[in-house]
């Protein structure tokens, strides 16, 4: 870890120091290459690992490198906040996987993302952060109910079978972003955003999403080969870039006046898993076909976003379709996997 002293040499005045959790994930490297790359913020980068500066994240004059943090740990959520005075906070760090852990072990997304949260939001609160938003997602929605707006999530409705360890999480955790709202410090932002694709996602097959094991299945295959989907393909799924996530948190930053908001943040439109993965064969140029292994975990479920909200407030709209997506993805995991494709 680095000392106190070397954290304050780092801090450039009349910034405002930005706090980003999970920085080697997904979205916190998105997320860090952006506020890297606007030079408008002091950017504090913090991770699990002991690799985090050696990630490529551009210019990285503008960031500092927390490494070898457990969230989960008191001492070390005190140890961040003790570093340096923030005034934005991203938490981006969570226990995250894919369909066959949510399905077998369920737990996994529920303690740690349940501890850790509760320690950085009171965290938050006791140094006086200005702003901390959180990224949540849309699981708790009743996916019968398709397309959903931020009202049409009901306590009392409960939460589909499969998803409830990690929904109910994600309820506790919004709710008490809105009860440090509430205690008058703390601007508190909860976004609900869809799921997200794009680069730096997980491309092993192990732990990554459809999207990602997709992506890798078709671009690691040779013509004539078998792609094996998991289910029979009718699962749909929200599809949003993860540009479009990062563009929103930007304009929240900037925009949001009020003390407590929760957003919708997605694409709007849900597509099938079977279209998913046909267009992503479409526009790899690969020639290889889909066969459905339906003795492997799949959740059947359909859901879309409705962000009207996030639209008439922050003035937010996905920017980028499907197809563009796809495309930006593929030419990013070609550049960085070179040795597969």
């Amino acid at each position: 870890m680095k000392t106190k002293k070397e954290m304050k040499k780092a801090i450039i005045m009349r910034r405002k120091n930005v706090l980003i959790f999970g920085a080697t994930g997904f979205m916190g490297t998105n997320i860090a290459e952006h506020f890297i790359k606007t030079d408008l913020y002091n950017v504090f980068l913090v991770s699990n690992t002991r690799n985090l500066s050696k990630r490529d994240y551009g210019d990285k004059s503008s960031a500092l490198f927390i490494e070898n943090v457990d969230l989960t740990n008191k001492a070390y959520v005190d140890y961040v906040f003790n570093s340096c005075k923030f005034d934005i906070v991203i938490q981006a760090a969570a226990t995250t996987s894919g369909s066959k852990d949510i399905l077998e072990k369920p737990y996994l997304h529920v303690t740690d993302n349940a501890v850790m949260n509760s320690l950085i939001l009171q965290a938050c609160y006791d140094h006086n952060v200005e702003h901390f938003l959180f990224l949540s997602c849309g699981v708790m929605y009743n996916p019968d109910r398709s397309p959903v707006t931020e009202n049409d999530f009901h306590l009392e409705d409960g939460i589909y079978d499969k998803y409830f360890g990690v929904g109910w999480t994600k309820v506790y955790i919004e709710k008490m972003c809105e009860f440090y709202s509430g205690l008058g410090r703390t601007k508190h932002t909860v976004i609900r955003h869809s799921n997200t694709y794009g680069p730096h996602d997980k491309y092993d097959l192990e732990k990554s999403h459809m999207f990602g094991a997709t992506i890798t299945k078709v671009m690691t295959s040779e013509d004539g080969d078998e792609i094996v989907v998991w289910g029979d393909g009718s699962t749909e799924r929200d599809l949003l870039y993860v540009d479009d996530v990062v563009d929103f948190i930007d304009k929240a930053v900037n925009k949001q006046k009020d003390r407590y908001k929760l957003y919708n943040v997605g694409y709007g439109e849900s597509f099938s898993v079977k279209e998913i993965v046909e267009k992503i064969i479409k526009i790899s140029g690969k020639n290889v076909t889909i066969k459905h292994d339906l003795t492997k975990p799949s959740i059947n479920t359909k859901l879309a976003l409705i962000s009207t909200k996030a639209e008439e407030e922050l003035g937010w709209v996905p920017e980028t379709s499907l197809e563009e997506g796809i495309q930006k993805t593929i030419e990013w995991y070609k550049e960085n996997y070179k040795e597969q494709g």
